[in-house]
């Protein structure tokens, strides 16, 4: 798997995670202290996270991060 590959598809797994939550990319930007477009660029595959944000990420999601990357 390729980069760009990989940021689209960790994208789309926050946005079903998310979404199961009935969340809003304002209501995971709020819980994991991020503004939303970065949550935007995140989803979309536009930016390649730290691990770091994907730990706050998880933490604000209530799930552990392997789940985020279970793909």
């Amino acid at each position: 798997m390729d980069k760009e590959l990989l940021k689209k598809k960790l994208g789309q797994r926050i946005v079903e995670l998310r979404s199961q939550k009935g969340w809003s990319q304002s209501d995971l930007a709020r819980a994991s202290s991020k503004d939303r477009q970065a949550i935007e660029k995140l989803e979309n595959g536009k930016v390649n996270p730290t691990i770091y944000s994907l730990l706050e990420i998880a933490k604000a999601l209530e799930i552990p991060l392997k789940k985020m990357v279970d793909f």
